[in-house]
């Protein structure tokens, strides 16, 4: 039986499991690596390291420079360093669905050889290429908090090099994360997060015409997530245009039959432009605190 996300699990939060960690330097990179893989090491977890623009050799080579044995875990199969065009970048696109079952595939396989548990790093900074797939970044990271964190023994940071990615960009990805570990980003325009306790999303900021792709990855997880009942807590948002309130309710009305999202503590004028879209009103529930 899949736990429920409310529920404590044996192996941690999940909101203290995927953390975005955001560097600026070679240093505080070596620094958050090495502390992630020591950790994952001495708890007898397998450890996975998927690089981007970093060669998997200096992985290696700052690791053991730190005195981890590397070269030893990677003998065994408890350390594994490869690259992102050769994992989940291997297909024709980067699918949110596809690598949500790719990690429950991963634990499996290291679970089943006796590990306790999965620890990933993947570097992110591919999602500002022409990569295939690249726009549904915002909508995997906001899945999974549920999705693969929320039932399964997985730790997973995600790398965010400032060098590498311009910092709206960063401010964006970084904030759809729980939790945070290294350089403090600035707040986006429109901020969106999993609910640490519960399946559903945190709205933050205001909502409009220039965050028109932000809305639409947060409509695309509302469509697919598995949940049978989700919230959207609205509580920090302090505007939405109709627009966006389209989106999102459609987003709604297009999940399986069930109860309607729970939309909370929306904005002042959210009731109004409901009435403007009364065959979405079905789709979506406003309550308050």
């Amino acid at each position: 039986m899949v736990p429920k996300t409310a529920a404590p699990l044996p192996w941690g939060p999940a909101a203290q499991r995927h953390r975005d960690v955001v560097f600026s330097d070679d240093r505080e990179w070596a620094e958050h690596l090495c502390a992630f893989v020591r950790g994952g090491l001495d708890r007898g977890e397998q450890v996975q390291y998927f690089a981007d623009v970093t060669d998997p050799e200096k992985v290696l080579r700052t690791l053991v420079d730190a005195g981890i044995d590397a070269v030893a875990a990677q003998a065994t199969g408890q350390l594994s360093v490869s690259t992102a065009a050769r994992t989940y970048l291997a297909g024709a696109a980067f699918d949110p669905d596809a690598m949500i079952g790719l990690w429950h595939d991963a634990v499996e396989t290291a679970t089943g050889r006796g590990h306790r548990g999965l620890r990933a790093i993947g570097e992110m900074s591919w999602c500002v290429r022409d990569v295939a797939g690249a726009d549904r970044l915002l909508e995997y990271e906001l899945r999974i908090h549920d999705e693969v964190f929320g039932r399964l023994p997985l730790t997973a940071w995600c790398f965010y090099d400032r060098r590498m990615l311009p910092d709206p960009r960063v401010s964006v990805l970084a904030g759809a994360h729980v939790t945070h570990r290294g350089s403090p980003v600035a707040a986006p325009v429109l901020r969106v997060a999993p609910l640490a306790d519960r399946p559903g999303f945190l709205m933050s900021g205001s909502a409009g015409h220039d965050t028109r792709d932000v809305v639409a990855a947060v409509a695309a997880a509302i469509r697919s997530a598995p949940a049978p009942r989700l919230e959207l807590d609205m509580s920090d948002l302090r505007h939405l245009d109709a627009a966006s309130l389209a989106i999102l309710a459609g987003a709604a009305a297009d999940r399986p039959p069930g109860p309607p999202v729970r939309l909370r503590e929306g904005p002042a004028p959210l009731r109004r432009l409901l009435e403007l879209f009364p065959e979405l009103g079905s789709a979506v529930e406003v309550v308050e605190r």
